[in-house]
C-alpha cells in the first residue's frame, strides 16, 4: 500500500515534467517570434538567459551547492557559447524572417546531426540501417519543408534563415556531446545556471556589437513582447530546463528524447492558431516526413544501444541539456 502511495506522486512528476518540456519547449518558438516584434533579438535572449541562470545559480549555491572551480566555469562558458549563444542565438536570429514552426522543424533534425557527429568521432558509433533510413528520409524531409523554388529564391521558407537554424542546431549538437566529458560541478542544476549565465552573456555583447542598445527605445516594446519575455524565462528557461535534468534523472535518454519530434508539431500548431503562420499541404507533408525520420533514428539508435551495451548512458540519437549529463537514479 505504502508503495502504491509512494508510486503515484512519483508518476505525476514525470507526466507533469514531460507535459512541460512537450508543450513549454514547443511553445517556445512561438513566443520567441511574439518576443523580438519589438525587443532587440539577441538582446532580449540575453537578458533571458542571465534572469533565469541568475535566479538558478543563487538558488542552487543558498542551498548549500559548493563554489565552482575555473575550469568549471570554462567548460559551462564552451557549452553554454555553443548551445544558447550559437544555437538559441541563430534561432532567435532566424525567426525574423522564418515562420516559428519552421524553425522547430529545421531544429528537430538536432539527432540527425547527433547521429553523425557519435559516428564520426574517435571511437564512436556506426550507425545501424535503421538510422541510415532516418538520415535519408530527414534530408528529404528538409528538401520537402524548405522547397527548391525557395531554394532558388522563389519565395516561402527564407532559406538564409534555414541555413542559420541548421548551423544553430549542429552547434547545439556539438555542445551537447562536449557536455559528455566535460569538466562539470556534479550539481545538474548549478550546471544548467552557469551555462545560462555564460551564454546569456555572450548573447548580450553580440547584442551590443550589433548596435541594438541604441536602436532600442522601451516606450516602444509592446505588450505582447513583453509578455512572451516573461514567458520565456520563467517558462521556457526555468520550468523547461529544470523538467528535462529532472527526467534525465527518473526517466530514460531515448523516452526524454522524444520532445525533439513532439516540439516541431506543438510548435506549427501554435504558429497556424495564435500568429496567423501557414500551415499548407507542403509543411504538413514535411513535417510528417521529418517527425517520422527522427523518430527513427531515436527509436533506433536506442535499441542499437540497448543491445550492444547495458549502460544506461545517453544513446547517440538522445540529445543532451545544457546540464551534466550521466546522470544516475537516486532511488
Amino acid at each position: 500500500m505504502g508503495n502504491d502511495a509512494d508510486a503515484r506522486p512519483a508518476l505525476a512528476r514525470v507526466l507533469a515534467a514531460f507535459a512541460a518540456v512537450y508543450v513549454v519547449w514547443g511553445s517556445t518558438y512561438l513566443a520567441i517570434r511574439f518576443a523580438i516584434e519589438t525587443l532587440p533579438p539577441f538582446l532580449m535572449a540575453g537578458a533571458r538567459f542571465l534572469l533565469a541562470g541568475a535566479v538558478l545559480y543563487g538558488f542552487v549555491r543558498a542551498r548549500g551547492a559548493p563554489r565552482p572551480q575555473p575550469v568549471h566555469w570554462r567548460s559551462a562558458a564552451i557549452v553554454g557559447g555553443l548551445l544558447l549563444f550559437v544555437g538559441n542565438g541563430g534561432v532567435v536570429w532566424a525567426e525574423r524572417t522564418v515562420p516559428s514552426g519552421v524553425v522547430a522543424l529545421l531544429v528537430a533534425m538536432v539527432p540527425l546531426w547527433m547521429v553523425l557527429l557519435e559516428w564520426l568521432r574517435p571511437g564512436g558509433q556506426r550507425p545501424g540501417r535503421a538510422v541510415v533510413l532516418g538520415l535519408v528520409v530527414g534530408f528529404a524531409g528538409m528538401v520537402l519543408l524548405v522547397g527548391p523554388m525557395e531554394l532558388a529564391g522563389g519565395g516561402g521558407v527564407d532559406p538564409v534563415g534555414a541555413v542559420t537554424v541548421l548551423v544553430a542546431s549542429l552547434a547545439w549538437s556539438v555542445g551537447s556531446i562536449y557536455s559528455r566529458s566535460a569538466p562539470l560541478p556534479s550539481s545538474p542544476l548549478l550546471v544548467t545556471g552557469m551555462q545560462m549565465l555564460a551564454g546569456g552573456g555572450m548573447l548580450t555583447l553580440a547584442g551590443l556589437a550589433r548596435g541594438e542598445l541604441g536602436d532600442f527605445d522601451p516606450a516602444t516594446v509592446s505588450t505582447g513582447s513583453a509578455v512572451a519575455f516573461a514567458y520565456l524565462v520563467v517558462f521556457g528557461s526555468l520550468v523547461g530546463f529544470t523538467a528535462y535534468v529532472y527526467l534525465l534523472k527518473v526517466s530514460t535518454p531515448s523516452r526524454v528524447s522524444t520532445y525533439a519530434y513532439v516540439n516541431p508539431v506543438v510548435a506549427v500548431l501554435l504558429g497556424w492558431l495564435l500568429a496567423n503562420e501557414p500551415l499548407n499541404a507542403r509543411i504538413l507533408g514535411a513535417t510528417a516526413v521529418i517527425v517520422a525520420a527522427v523518430a527513427v533514428i531515436t527509436t533506433g539508435g536506442a535499441r542499437k544501444k540497448a543491445a550492444s551495451s547495458p549502460s544506461p548512458a545517453a544513446g547517440p540519437g538522445a540529445p543532451v541539456p545544457p546540464s551534466r549529463p550521466r546522470l544516475r537514479r537516486t532511488g
